[in-house]
């Protein structure tokens, strides 16, 4: 293989609002202007597979995406840099490997030189103490909750890019909700507010268009559509101008219009000086101005790459180095999806946008007070320049969607004052070519990890390891085969059993990880039943998305099915079980427990169990059951139980039945209690803490009512009371008629209901 490694940005640099200009540009020509320079000159002879580029950076190991921060967030230029060029040269093996500030030199160059020769699937790699990693969305709604800022008539704004006509709007916005103090930057002269020509561009562009070309010629010049296109420009940013201007003082507050070259070091601290000597203190920085120019890295020019990134870049460093130590209660920056996902032709773009929004996770190390928010805009629909001429066409054939107005405008607003809090986010529908695979089965040797992965009775064929679905593995269940299936029957239909939705899940998240153990089981949901129709064998889809979970390596799984339904042309996806699997290398605690008391009284017995239940004998597991203390119910596991799958021998790995004697024993006490009859529904978490040697043994759980009667903890223990698993907050859902009062009644006999 042959192509470039780029380590400058393996270098430490100071905190950007504290270098000043002579070492600000020195430290962006080094990493990320040197890069177009390089990369530009070899444009033509690196266009193949056995080709790459990789990059180097020291952000932290995780690109700036957890609890500390991005470190040297100039790094983010080079990644955005390098993730448009793959757009460019999708062929080519492009990848940007973040470090952790402690790496040593020959650990970084081993690293390199393995992903260079492994996984095509990713380009943002990080590699810390912890592992490797890679980059996905996540799409977390909204919570509603006012756990932000409180905007109001005292608050101060500044925003730069203010002549634009989506700034414009958005500044409207923030006017409505505060009625504050705005100061609006802009390269845009001060609009005149007596300007007929602005007034007329709202309403008459077309007439308007028709007069400026006349006016042209009649002074002499020969008007071409290009200098009518000029001045209709001009004219559009004074009227997005004047009407944030007029929003802000409509809504009771104050606009104060600069116009200023952001570029320009002096003049941006001479504003904020002004800004500063007016309000003592700025509340809220929303920095908007941008350029773009696209065109590809063969075609782009020095000049023009410079303009592109400084406009946003150089622009940030004066804006943070004038500021200061001033106290900063949020600061937004505009990026776009280009930033995020790299798009062909925005090199510059890309890589001052992804520059900025590692600016807003630095802000977790150099201004923890600060809301440090970046949102990746996709292109706007119904508003600004991307609606006219040829971008909407494009966009539709790249299956990209526009952004509506009416969802874009609120959105700085929502982040600014709503939870929970995140620094990137990304605005937009449907990403069409910008979510699709680098690699279609991830990266992954699918082959290898068949052969290589422990095989459990859920695990079937590994089919993609992806960045938008994580790890997917599908496996045919035929009831005629698997006890679990043919003993686990409603009305006659076999139903997968939740406990083997949980064992799914426990299998495919140690797959890719067999020296980690499942440390919990939480957030467990099981929203409708998997139901195998006729009897017939079906495929259960598993998807498992790895990630940090406040500190411990988590996979968010998913349990779906797929079927064909007739008069529908597309399969029927349903999502039925989902639960996030914790994993750990440390080894489990010893808990222990009271002794499970013996029945004082009558219990329940399998017979009288199995009269209101509907399951087979391998699913049997309830022996006996009997009241404890107060709002508690004891289970005895059934000794010699036939086998729960086949073939018998595969290895299970929160051994299913018992959390299955959980169930039926908290069963037994709802229909003794209340007459309700039970399927689960959802469980906040499920801990094993030993492996029983002998599924058989004498095991017991003790059940006790949670959350005020709404749901149950339930421990299996042995007889000494050394716990074996754990389940918290579980709760059903009722299904009611599945029992007749006559079977009930020896129930509620033992339970003590009235």
């Amino acid at each position: 293989m042959t192509g470039l490694y780029w380590l400058p940005a393996l270098d430490a640099h100071a905190a950007v609002a504290d270098m000043d200009e002579a070492a600000w540009r020195d430290a962006v020509e080094r990493r990320v202007k040197a890069l177009y320079t390089t990369v530009r000159a070899i444009y033509g002879a690196v266009t193949a597979r056995e080709q790459f580029v990789v990059a180097a950076t020291r952000m932290g190991g995780r690109h700036g995406y957890d609890d500390n921060g991005a470190l040297n967030p100039l790094g983010g230029g080079v990644c955005g840099f390098v993730k448009a060029f793959k757009r460019e040269r999708a062929d080519v093996l492009c990848k940007v490997v973040d470090f952790a500030p402690s790496r040593k030199t020959v650990a970084l160059a081993e690293h390199l030189l393995a992903e260079t020769q492994t996984d095509p699937g990713a380009v943002e790699i990080g590699i810390d103490n912890a592992g490797r990693w890679t980059i996905a969305l996540s799409e977390v709604p909204s919570d509603g909750s006012e756990t932000g800022l409180e905007l109001g008539n005292e608050s101060v704004f500044v925003v730069t890019g203010a002549a634009g006509s989506i700034v414009s709007a958005i500044v409207a916005d923030l006017a409505q909700a505060s009625g504050g103090n705005f100061h609006l930057l802009d390269l845009a002269p001060a609009p005149d507010r007596n300007d007929p020509d602005i007034a007329r561009f709202a309403t008459d562009r077309d007439g308007l268009k028709r007069d400026i070309f006349e006016r042209i010629k009649a002074g002499g010049e020969r008007a071409t559509p290009a200098m009518v296109e000029r001045e209709l420009a001009r004219l559009e940013r004074a009227h997005a101008a004047l009407c944030a201007i007029r929003s802000v003082e409509a809504a009771g507050g104050t606009a104060v219009y600069h116009s200023v070259d952001l570029t320009d070091s002096s003049g941006v601290a001479d504003v904020m000086e002004k800004v500063l000597a007016d309000c003592q203190r700025v509340d809220v920085l929303v920095h908007a101005a941008g350029v773009e120019i696209s065109r590809f890295l063969s075609d782009k020019s020095r000049d023009e790459f410079d303009l592109v990134f400084d406009v946003k870049c150089d622009a940030w460093h004066n804006l943070v180095r004038a500021l200061g130590d001033v106290p900063l209660k949020a600061a937004v920056v505009f990026s776009s999806v280009a930033g995020r996902f790299g798009n062909g032709g925005q090199s510059d773009y890309s890589a001052a946008n992804d520059f900025l929004t590692k600016c807003m996770t630095a802000y977790r190390n150099t201004r923890p007070e600060t809301r440090g928010i970046a949102i990746d805009w996709t292109a706007w629909g119904g508003i600004g320049m991307a609606t006219r001429g040829s971008i909407p066409t494009m966009m539709a054939a790249a299956g990209i969607d526009m952004l509506p107005p009416e969802a874009g405008i609120p959105i700085v607003r929502k982040e600014l004052t709503e939870g929970p809090v995140a620094s990137e986010v990304v605005v937009a529908q449907r990403l069409g070519i910008l979510a699709e695979e680098w690699d279609a089965a991830g990266g992954v040797d699918l082959d290898a990890l068949q052969k290589a992965g422990a095989r459990g009775p859920m695990m079937g064929k590994v089919v993609g390891m992806s960045l938008g679905c994580g790890l997917t593995v599908e496996t045919e269940l035929d009831p005629a085969k698997q006890p679990f299936l043919y003993d686990h029957k409603i009305d006659g239909t076999p139903v997968l059993p939740g406990v083997m939705g949980l064992e799914a899940f426990a299998e495919l998240a140690t797959l890719l990880l067999p020296d980690y153990r499942v440390e919990s089981i939480d957030n467990v949901h099981f929203s409708t039943p998997f139901k195998f129709y006729r009897g017939e064998p079906r495929c259960v889809r598993l998807r498992a998305q790895f990630a940090d979970n406040d500190g411990r390596l988590a996979a968010y799984c998913a349990l779906d099915g797929v079927r064909n339904l007739k008069n529908q042309d597309e399969p029927v996806v349903t999502t039925h079980f989902t639960a996030t699997v914790r994993l750990t290398r440390d080894n489990p605690e010893a808990v222990q427990i009271d002794k499970p008391k013996p029945a004082a009284g009558a219990s329940v017995n399998s017979n009288t169990v199995y009269e209101v239940y509907f399951h087979g004998p391998a699913y049997r597991v309830l022996e006996s059951a009997w009241g404890g203390d107060s709002d508690t119910a004891v289970g005895r596991l059934a000794a010699d139980l036939p086998a729960n799958h086949s073939p018998p021998d595969l290895p299970t790995q929160i051994a299913p039945r018992l959390i299955e004697l959980c169930f039926q024993t908290a069963g037994m006490y709802e229909l003794g209690v209340a007459g309700r009859f039970g399927l689960p529904a959802k469980i906040g978490r499920v801990q094993q803490f030993k492996e029983p040697e002998v599924v058989n043994s004498a095991l017991f759980t003790v059940v006790r009512q949670s959350n005020g009667g709404r749901g149950f903890d339930a421990d299996v223990v042995d007889e000494s009371g050394e716990v074996y698993l754990r389940l918290q907050d579980y709760e059903t859902s009722e299904l009611p008629g599945a029992a007749t009062a006559a079977a009930i009644e020896p129930i509620k006999a033992v339970f003590g209901a009235d």
